[in-house]
């Protein structure tokens, strides 16, 4: 019989596609001035076929992607939490009044950290975004240590 593991990976819901065992688990869409991840039913690996059908735009431009938390190694990891998380939860407003669709909850670390309040406000975060309000452009800069 297959041995099951039982280890968790806790996933980050805006890491790079180029990470390693980077998942697509959402598709941009909605307006430059609104953008709103539209969720997939299930998460989809990124290929170099994939990334290749981007161009010229980046992926990230279009995909919401997630990839094992880089912990300690990521510019908004204070060495417990995702400051990113708490900064979307504190500055952003909600966006939608039901859980979206995720495929990736289970292991997100912004679920696991902050819960329904950081999916009510995720689906406005876009990793690439060339066009961001002046909230979003704060939010997403890393904190001082």
């Amino acid at each position: 019989m297959k041995e099951i593991s039982t280890d968790k990976t806790t996933l980050c819901p805006s890491a790079r596609p180029e990470s390693e065992n980077s998942v697509v688990f959402g598709v941009i869409s909605g307006t430059v001035a609104e953008p709103r991840v539209a969720y997939l039913k299930q998460p989809q690996p990124i290929t170099d076929e994939l990334i290749a059908k981007t161009s010229p735009i980046t992926p990230a431009e279009i995909f919401r992607t997630a990839a094992p938390c880089a912990a300690t190694g990521c510019q908004h990891f204070d060495g417990k939490n995702c400051s990113l998380a708490t900064r979307i939860v504190a500055d952003f407003p909600t966006v939608t009044e039901e859980l979206p669709p995720c495929s990736i909850r289970r292991d997100c670390r912004w679920w696991q950290q902050e819960g329904k309040v950081a999916c009510m406000r995720c689906p406005q975060v876009i990793t690439d975004n060339y066009n961001p309000s002046e909230l979003a452009a704060k939010v997403a800069l890393p904190n001082k240590h």
